[in-house]
């Protein structure tokens, strides 16, 4: 008998407290809606800014550390920058490129064990047209520095392979691209253009089209060099400014009047 009783109050029992739950629900979420919102309206939004914060402390220790290194090489450095996104670049002359070198990975409180990447810049208004720029990385400290020195055409630059070897790849596409010359490089080859290929691309002064076309010659079945033929000459189009097609409006001044502001009925 009280079994049966059990069997007959147990669903009666759960279906109350499901209603009961169900109902106190939609009160919860209203008084947690409710809280929001009048947090909401109280509280000013929290506004990120997109601009990197300029880090005072971090640019006065690159600017110690500069000139601590400009203080132990002084034959050497010739000008020291710290620049706006926190970057410092030491500038030296062309004969200190292995001491320098030597000097920023082995020193105890530099350590640029890290070779990132070497940039050649081609300026041929300059003198020394040619900017090489070796970009290294110091994993104990945490931090990148630029060092940057300059030659001509002519005069060759020593190569970095004794302290990064490797600075290897990177020296010989600057080789390919601007014809610096790196002494006692181990294996200083074009590593970009072909074998045979004249001139180097990245000089300002390579013509944009080149001096021959390759291409694929399906009745030889091999690639073949032939002398450039342009269907077109060049065009020389004025873009200082996209929205400028057709005839500037700069040059119709006289030719149309100006008007006034008509005054605002009252």
């Amino acid at each position: 008998m009280a079994s049966r009783i059990c069997q007959f109050m147990r669903p009666l029992a759960y279906s109350v407290s499901r209603k009961n739950v169900l109902n106190s629900i939609p009160i919860v979420y209203h008084k947690f809606q409710v809280r929001n919102n009048s947090g909401a309206a109280t509280a000013a939004p929290t506004k990120y800014s997109t601009i990197a914060t300029r880090n005072e402390a971090f640019r006065q220790h690159l600017t110690h550390f500069g000139a601590y290194v400009a203080e132990c090489l002084p034959k050497y450095v010739q000008k020291v920058d710290v620049y706006h996104h926190d970057e410092l670049e030491i500038m030296i002359h062309p004969d200190g490129v292995i001491p320098v070198l030597t000097f920023i990975k082995d020193h105890t409180n530099a350590q640029f064990m890290n070779i990132v990447d070497i940039a050649g810049v081609d300026k041929p208004s300059l003198e020394n047209r040619f900017e090489i720029v070796y970009m290294l990385q110091s994993i104990q400290f945490n931090s990148r520095i630029r060092v940057k020195t300059y030659t001509d055409e002519l005069t060759p630059i020593e190569s970095a392979c004794s302290v990064y070897p490797g600075a290897n790849w990177y020296e010989r596409e600057i080789w390919d691209m601007f014809g610096v010359f790196f002494a006692n490089h181990p294996d200083l080859r074009r590593i970009l253009t072909d074998y045979g290929f004249e001139g180097h691309p990245f000089r300002k002064d390579f013509p944009l089209s080149g001096y021959v076309e390759v291409r694929y010659d399906d009745e030889v079945k091999r690639v073949v060099v032939e002398p450039l033929e342009l269907a077109q000459e060049f065009r020389k189009f004025e873009a200082n400014t996209p929205w400028e097609t057709f005839p500037s409006h700069r040059q119709l001044e006289g030719k149309y009047q100006k008007t006034t502001k008509p005054e605002e009925k009252k």
